[in-house]
């Protein structure tokens, strides 16, 4: 019988060392459907370099546009002069 499958997050954030293994978790990752997201961050910690990157699923992405989308299409349609009626 297959395990069940754990739900994708939307966001991750993958650190650890700048070597090999980091680069293949990134990897693994866009094969899984991820896209990076923002510029990679990198500090040294004293002896190694270490390194992060963001990534998200395209959905999340597209879900996002939609919902500011949504809000600026709401702030256009806002009456300001009902939002202040009775008010100096």
């Amino acid at each position: 019988m297959p395990e069940p499958t754990e739900e994708k997050l939307s966001y991750r954030l993958i650190t650890g060392p700048d070597n090999r293994d980091f680069c293949e978790r990134i990897h693994n990752s866009l094969a899984e459907g991820y896209v990076l997201h923002g510029s990679p961050a990198a500090t040294f910690n004293g002896t190694d370099v270490i390194v992060a990157q963001a990534i998200v699923l395209p959905a999340a992405i597209a879900n996002a546009d939609a919902a500011v989308a949504n809000a600026v299409d709401q702030l256009e349609n806002y009456d300001d002069e009902e939002a202040f009626e009775g008010h100096a």
